[in-house]
């Protein structure tokens, strides 16, 4: 099992990373880091909970740490599409750059133009921000991008499922043509694919678990139920479960508030969590939740992305979510960390049992249906059954993940060269990337 030693880091970051409680790479920081560190730009795929956040933060402060910041310029720029991703990032970057002195800034929205301001005039190593307040800071001149040394765009597929990518090519085309870019995102497949090819040039490909499926310590249980009765079937649920602290997931950003009035007004402490909250509520919900002072965040897809919430024991589907992969990062915020959790999928119409069908094709497994007694079903349908009764829906709205990942094969193989073999990445070996024989070019000096 490869260490953290192993992987080229610096001996003080080392120390940073241990004294945090590190001490075995995951399989996404493994593969990526002694890539980074050579200088390559690297197009990566991750699920959430995998640790993918340092698998760019760590080689990027030891690449950063010679060198020093100026007023309005930037060294390294992280595009995150949503503000709570970004605040992760940030906080990832103060934990494990407590020995070096780096400088960071955030610029998300809700947070007033004069503070981020001020934290740009006095320049920063690493400039962390989602694309519409950084958009919002250029036009106004406050920020040059002209020497940025590292782009890092994390969550793409998020970032087009949200439209952002319009705006990210916009800030991309101020950057210097010369740089190291790092391209992440859940799942590649042929969009992603052809996206990447306007960020990337050469990229080394590594993908982690590949195949979306979900983690083996999350149980995973459908409720059947209508529109009419599926409050009352969820404070059933919850005052039968041993819920320590749970998400609860609805579609529409009109249903959070009415659901969380709802769940009060029955004796439950509840917060909200939506894209249309300012930075402050957002915060002070987020402070509450983690604090134990509620048990209970109503949250969307958009506002839960990114949130690392420790020992989160139930993740509840109030509304199942349309796109399959979405199912799989919501349950995915429970179990982690060897930890176990439990998700329950509420269905309350035909539509519902649709969305269900797709997700069980792309899981590749069945699951069961919870009971009037509380208990799942003994013997839930097989997973091929499920799959060859969806495949004559040609009109269903599921992801043929099968065909996408022999394409992104053919594509990986195409972009492959020599120097960047699988089962041997680069040598990286020493205390750091300037002890190896290779120069980035992007830290080079050209000529203007």
């Amino acid at each position: 099992m490869t260490s953290f030693e192993e992987l080229g880091l610096s001996e003080k970051l080392l120390s940073a990373v241990a004294s945090c409680g590190y001490k075995t790479p995951t399989p996404i920081q493994e593969k990526s880091i002694p890539v980074i560190l050579m200088g390559r730009d690297v197009l990566g795929s991750a699920q959430t909970g995998t640790g993918k956040t340092a698998s760019f933060t760590l080689p990027m402060i030891d690449i950063l740490d010679a060198g020093r910041a100026k007023a309005r310029l930037p060294r390294s720029l992280i595009l995150t599409p949503t503000r709570e991703l970004a605040a992760q990032v940030s906080e990832s970057f103060t934990q494990f750059s407590q020995n070096h002195n780096l400088t960071t800034a955030l610029l998300i929205g809700g947070v007033s133009f004069g503070e981020q301001d001020a934290l740009l005039d006095r320049g920063v190593d690493v400039l962390i921000a989602t694309p519409g307040r950084l958009l919002d800071h250029l036009e106004r001149g406050k920020v040059l991008l002209r020497d940025v040394k590292i782009l890092v765009i994390d969550e793409a597929d998020r970032m087009l499922d949200m439209g952002f990518i319009p705006d990210v090519e916009k800030i991309t085309k101020l950057l210097p043509k010369i740089r190291q870019t790092l391209f992440f995102s859940a799942t590649l497949n042929k969009t992603i694919y052809k996206i990447s090819e306007n960020f990337v040039i050469n990229p080394k490909i590594i993908e982690v678990s590949p195949e979306i499926s979900t983690a083996e310590t999350v149980e995973q249980f459908i409720c059947k139920s209508s529109p009419r009765k599926k409050r009352d079937d969820l404070r059933q649920l919850i005052n039968n479960e041993q819920v320590t602290n749970a998400f609860i997931f609805c579609n529409r950003k009109r249903d959070i508030a009415t659901l969380k009035q709802s769940l009060e007004r029955h004796g439950m402490d509840a917060e909200c969590l939506h894209g249309d909250m300012s930075q402050s509520a957002r915060n002070a919900a987020l402070k509450r939740f983690k604090d134990n002072e509620v048990k209970l965040l109503v949250a969307s897809d958009v506002a839960a992305r990114g949130i690392d919430i420790a020992g989160l024991s139930h993740v509840f589907n109030f509304d199942i979510p349309h796109n399959p992969e979405d199912y799989v990062h919501r349950i995915g915020r429970t179990g982690r960390a060897g930890m176990s959790g439990r998700a329950f999928s509420f269905i309350a119409n035909e539509d519902d049992q649709t969305y269900l069908n797709a997700i069980e094709k792309l899981i590749g497994k069945s699951i069961p249906t919870l009971q009037g007694d509380g208990k799942a079903d003994k013997a839930p349908a097989k997973a091929s059954s499920a799959k060859s009764s969806e495949a004559s829906d040609a009109n269903e709205p599921t992801n043929d993940n099968k065909t996408s990942s022999r394409k992104a094969k053919g594509q990986r193989n195409h972009n492959r060269n020599v120097e960047g073999e699988r089962d041997q990445p680069p040598d990286c070996s020493g205390n750091s990337f300037r002890d190896t024989e290779h120069t980035p070019a992007f830290l080079l000096k050209h000529p203007a």
